[in-house]
């Protein structure tokens, strides 16, 4: 069941929220955390597809703020979806209209559950300072998608020189299956690892995340090489006894060779929103490697761009 309450006001939102509850017996207040979506009225549909999705690992009352046209006049049309309509928690879209766009922390603050984690996420474009944002000061957790920006490096960059901790972003989530097939390879001994590389699209900010990651953790060079996609496409180990070299053409399986075993083939598909958020709802605390990987990153381009 979906109630639309067209011309409206947060007073008004939360009376039809409280009558929603005593009529299912209170359940949607028994949710882990509360999502917050920030986004507009081309990307809405599939950013609350993904959270709903994840919701089903993760049971949210999911809120999405969605600004129209920034010259009309102010006002809220909300639509509420009740618990089990399309995922495990109820559901508010809210447009705001006008000057009510610049202000979305005054309205979402009022239809917060007490006691209940907030984690707030920005699909498209999201602010340089996400602590600092209205919506993102009422939060636990931030998550961010620097891929969406019209230059993803640079985005994620200015973001990470204002981080806090909570911070995160969906480039550093995509790389979970590579950085866990990469450590996986060094179960067994191969010696010291003497350099490294990695390859992807020339402005894709995973890519340069994930050679910053494995500066940092093997404390050796990593060059960062680039091809045509789609995404990361290959990763290279060269260790005193030989390489390890995991690539991956078409963004779906890569091929894994080893100096001391056969080449296999693993799955490695490009991961989509909602894998990615419910990966990073598991946590609610501060993500400590994504802080280190972050700023070492910021560290090599920095020194890249030093003059010789």
């Amino acid at each position: 069941m979906t109630l639309y309450l067209p011309r409206t006001t947060t007073s008004e939102i939360t009376e039809a929220l409280t009558a929603e509850r005593h009529s299912i017996g209170g359940g949607a207040l028994n949710m882990v955390l509360t999502l917050i979506v920030v986004t507009d009225e081309a990307d809405h549909y599939d950013a609350v597809r993904a959270a709903t999705e994840a919701g089903r690992e993760h049971p949210s009352r999911i809120l999405a703020l969605i600004r129209r046209d920034p010259g009309a006049e102010p006002s809220i049309d909300a639509e509420i979806r009740r618990p089990g309509t399309s995922g495990p928690g109820e559901a508010i879209l809210l447009r705001l209209y006008g000057a009510l766009g610049d202000h979305p922390g005054s309205v979402v603050t009022p239809l917060l559950v007490p006691d209940s984690p907030v984690v707030a996420w920005w699909p498209g474009v999201g602010p340089q300072h996400p602590a600092g944002d209205p919506v993102g000061r009422l939060a636990h957790r931030r998550i961010t998608d620097a891929l969406r920006a019209a230059d993803p490096v640079g985005d994620l960059l200015g973001r990470i020189r204002n981080y806090e901790p909570g911070d995160t972003d969906l480039t550093w989530t995509r790389l979970t299956p590579w950085r866990s097939l990469l450590a996986s390879t060094m179960d067994q001994p191969v010696g010291w690892v003497e350099s490294a590389e990695v390859t992807g699209e020339p402005d894709y900010p995973s890519a340069d995340l994930l050679a910053a990651w494995l500066s940092d953790q093997l404390q050796v060079r990593v060059e960062r090489g680039h091809s045509d996609g789609p995404g990361i496409t290959g990763a290279r180990l060269t260790t005193e006894q030989g390489d390890i070299s995991l690539q991956r053409k078409d963004g779906r399986v890569a091929t894994l060779a080893r100096f001391d075993q056969p080449v296999q083939s693993v799955a490695l598909a490009r991961r989509r929103a909602s894998e990615s958020l419910a990966e990073e709802l598991r946590r609610l605390d501060a993500d400590e490697i994504y802080e280190r990987t972050a700023k070492h990153m910021a560290a090599l381009l920095d020194r890249q761009e030093e003059p010789a």
